[in-house]
């Protein structure tokens, strides 16, 4: 009977080791998908404001390949959430970017008014998800407000394209740029968190043991 008892703990130590382990993994899964999404934004809301005299084939090309990449880091960072939210609300901007990119270049050389009106949608309803994902998501106070402030950059870009849907190629290349750069820092300032939390998961889960 002695001998039972000695080795049922030690049987249910590799179990729940790998539990640590995989917690901190999450998190950096996690977070290299936020720091390449932030990088992609970054670089195209350079590319986006440097461009002068920018046609409005160029900027689909540049938007639509903005968001099929998004829709697949998107789809990276809700196969390495734990929970059902952030899998769900991830999954549903993924497929938000793969429409939007979709709708662009599948659209018959479109207008500039046809563009605003598919980016602003796009940034509505991405926008909306985010804030979603802010308050179902449980993370913390820090994470949580980053979530909800690229959500609200997001629905303020949506309402200005709403707003002056009649503005050329040029503003639209301008606005659309601001709107990367700024989501952009914010995703990288968000993965950098979660790495520096994962780190620490890392370091106090052993000590824990």
């Amino acid at each position: 009977m002695s001998t039972v008892d000695l080795h049922q703990p030690t049987a249910a130590r590799p179990e729940r080791g790998s539990r640590e382990k995989g917690i901190p993994a999450k998190f950096k899964s996690t977070s290299t998908s936020l720091i390449l999404l932030g990088v992609l934004s970054l670089v195209v809301g350079i590319i986006a404001i440097v461009w002068p005299n920018v046609t409005i084939a160029a900027l689909v090309i540049v938007f639509a390949v903005y968001a099929f990449i998004g829709a697949g880091l998107q789809a990276a960072r809700a196969f390495s959430s734990a929970t059902a939210g952030p899998v769900f609300g991830h999954l549903l901007l993924a497929l938000i970017d793969l429409a939007a990119g979709v709708v662009a270049v599948v659209w018959p050389s479109p207008t500039a008014l046809a563009l605003v009106w598919v980016v602003a949608i796009w940034a509505f309803v991405a926008g909306f998800t985010e804030v979603f994902l802010a308050f179902g998501s449980g993370e913390k106070a820090g994470t949580r407000a980053l979530f909800i402030v690229t959500g609200l950059v997001s629905i303020a870009f949506g309402v200005v394209l709403a707003a002056r849907p009649d503005i050329g190629a040029v503003a639209l290349a301008l606005l659309f740029g601001l709107y990367s750069l700024i989501y952009g820092i914010s995703q990288i300032v968000l993965g950098v968190q979660l790495r520096k939390t994962g780190a620490t998961l890392r370091s106090v889960l052993p000590a824990a043991a």
